[in-house]
């Protein structure tokens, strides 16, 4: 790419690319059923499309922006489980070792998914509210207010596959009382927490085709 053409990159409206990120990642994530090797290959490349674009002066820093951003970074998990899935493949290792591995690639795959999930409903609910609520809604629509709920989410999702993570290391014998009273408790949430994700991710499905609904019709 020669200098005037990345000129014109750098400063054209960006706007419909996003757009068009969106929509694709809405039919990744809350349309398909289960993750797709193709669709998450063409994803991952989207997002670092996604990422490049972010990077120029063009592009406004708004609250959808913000959310935007971390949606595309979310699917660096995704590239981290295809990494980890082919290192697997290519290195043999013991079974303790390889069911450990195997957690991690299935968790950076959940984080990616859930994570991406919850910013695009908060994506289309911020679009709800400044078709119904513009004025009132102002002040919580705003950078600071994306990055917050971002970060809640992170965190949420994180911990969410730190308690799956722990339920590798059920085979091992662990001595100390105190540390296993812990591990149980981590354990009895984790079998909760499978219990809700699949009804919570149904809700989230409905949550948004009720938005659209509401802004389209």
């Amino acid at each position: 790419m020669n200098p005037a053409q990345l000129h014109i990159l750098k400063h054209r409206d960006h706007m419909k690319d996003l757009r068009r990120y969106l929509v694709f990642k809405y039919i990744q994530y809350l349309v398909l059923p289960s993750p797709n090797t193709i669709i998450t290959l063409l994803g991952l490349l989207a997002s670092l499309y996604v990422m490049l674009i972010l990077t120029f002066p063009s592009v406004s820093r708004k609250s959808t922006v913000v959310f935007i951003s971390n949606i595309a970074q979310a699917d660096i998990l995704a590239g981290c489980s295809i990494l980890s899935a082919i290192t697997t493949g290519m290195i043999r290792s013991e079974t303790s070792s390889a069911s450990f591995q195997s957690g991690l690639r299935q968790n950076f795959q959940i984080a990616n998914v859930h994570a991406s999930s919850l910013l695009l409903s908060c994506v289309s609910l911020e679009a709800f509210l400044i078709t119904f609520l513009p004025v009132e809604t102002r002040h919580i629509r705003n950078v600071r207010c994306a990055r917050v709920a971002s970060k809640i989410i992170w965190t949420a999702v994180i911990t969410e596959c730190f308690l799956y993570q722990l339920e590798c290391i059920k085979c091992l014998d662990i001595s100390h009382r105190q540390v296993q009273l812990l591990l149980n408790f981590c354990y009895d949430t984790t079998a909760w927490l499978k219990l809700l994700i699949y009804p919570i991710g149904i809700l989230l499905r409905i949550f948004n085709v009720y938005l659209f609904y509401k802004m389209y019709f």
